[in-house]
């Protein structure tokens, strides 16, 4: 299951520059993962400062 960012993301950028796959972009409100790019592994999530990322 992809992961996805929530509203609490501040548009930092910083799961962006460390997504292997490039599956993180600037959404129109925050960063969004498209989930058909995802691989699941989670770097997002550990890197992100406010905890916005989470497995959907």
């Amino acid at each position: 299951m992809a992961y996805v960012i929530s509203d609490e993301c501040v548009s930092c950028g910083t799961c962006e520059s460390e997504c292997p796959v490039g599956a993180i972009s600037q959404g129109d409100e925050h960063y969004e993962i498209d989930a058909d790019a995802c691989v699941d592994c989670g770097t997002c999530a550990s890197v992100c400062p406010t905890e916005a990322i989470s497995q959907g």
